[in-house]
């Protein structure tokens, strides 16, 4: 057994077994908060964007509405009856389908969202009009790294929880984002594939996709690896499923490989810009009105969702649509 544990594996396959294990056997909002947990209004204003775009998109009938790692369900139930309340033709319309691994979190999901058709991946979800929302789920696919070492460069492999390297293939590495000694550049190939198949399908037909992630607007050098446990910052290489793993999503890659695959593409731009455009502020001060007990914990949420020195910068937004449709709301244009 320790020889076996000893046998170097390679980050991005460490990182898919260790996150597989965690979400199987963990409830992760132990460990973390996400932007629906915080305040019912973020739920509500993915909602209404959706509903926008729908319309903007034609108001295809039927429609996909679907989620990529919705959690809890706590932003598709917000949406839902956010939609409910001011879209009820969009709210005919649509059918809901989640991609989710976890058959723990899909029985937390059904309790939420009745109705729901869940997939183990985009492929299994039907070929149609199609509005897709993922929020902090490209951060948790997993990510390879490379380190400059000379004139070459090796590859981190994982080996009974320390870092090991070995030579890597040139063609495999990022180019122009690091040339000095020990600089490290990351590699997302599973999130370039899911925005990629995401972008052909948007431009083969109608549809769009909205991702909320956290991550620098430009492609950028560095370890940004990083892992969480009873909401503390832990070793990454700790035991793999005891621990929450996520890195940085790289938007500008993205981006290029959703245009590469047809897709026009609107933003990164920050969480902060794009709930403010949306009437984050708005839709809380009419609930605090509502419900004048929660009126500070509401105001506060929303600070959180939109400050820059909480998630309003760290945290970005890239949407993509068909390219014959009109610009989506809430994020600028390229």
């Amino acid at each position: 057994m320790a020889a076996t544990a000893l046998v170097p594996e390679r980050l991005d396959r460490f990182m898919a077994r260790a996150n597989a294990i965690y979400y199987a056997s963990h409830d992760p909002f132990a460990d973390f908060t996400t932007s629906p947990e915080i305040s019912q209004v973020f739920g509500e204003i993915i909602g209404l964007w959706a509903a926008v775009t729908w319309q903007l998109l034609g108001s295809p009938t039927p429609v996909v509405l679907a989620e990529a790692g919705p959690g809890r369900g706590t932003l598709m139930a917000d949406a839902l009856r956010a939609i409910r309340g001011v879209a009820p033709d969009f709210a005919a319309a649509l059918r809901v389908h989640l991609i989710e691994t976890s058959p723990r979190l899909r029985s937390v999901q059904a309790a939420r969202i009745p109705g729901a058709t869940w997939h183990d991946d985009l492929g299994t979800v039907p070929d149609e009009p199609l509005i897709l929302l993922a929020n902090e789920f490209l951060d948790a696919l997993p990510i390879r790294q490379f380190v400059r070492r000379g004139d070459g460069w090796t590859e981190r492999f994982v080996a009974g929880g320390e870092w090991t390297e070995q030579p890597a293939d040139p063609d495999d590495v990022p180019t122009g984002r690091a040339t000095g000694e020990g600089d490290i550049v990351e590699l997302n190939e599973a999130s370039r594939a899911f925005v990629g198949a995401v972008a052909a399908r948007v431009n083969r037909q109608t549809g769009a996709a909205l991702f909320l992630d956290y991550g620098p607007r430009s492609s950028a050098a560095g370890d940004s690896l990083q892992a969480l446990a009873d909401k503390r910052p832990v070793n990454p290489l700790t035991v793999a499923g005891s621990a929450d793993l996520t890195a940085h999503v790289d938007f500008a890659d993205l981006a290029a490989i959703a245009r590469a695959r047809g897709a026009a593409v609107q933003g990164p731009d920050t969480q902060g810009a794009f709930l403010s455009a949306l009437g984050l502020f708005q839709r809380t001060e009419r609930l605090s009105r509502s419900q004048p007990a929660k009126a500070p914990e509401l105001a506060q949420a929303a600070k959180r969702l939109a400050d820059p020195e909480a998630m309003g910068h760290l945290f970005k937004v890239l949407a993509l649509r068909s390219p014959a449709a009109p610009g989506l709301p809430g994020l600028q244009s390229p």
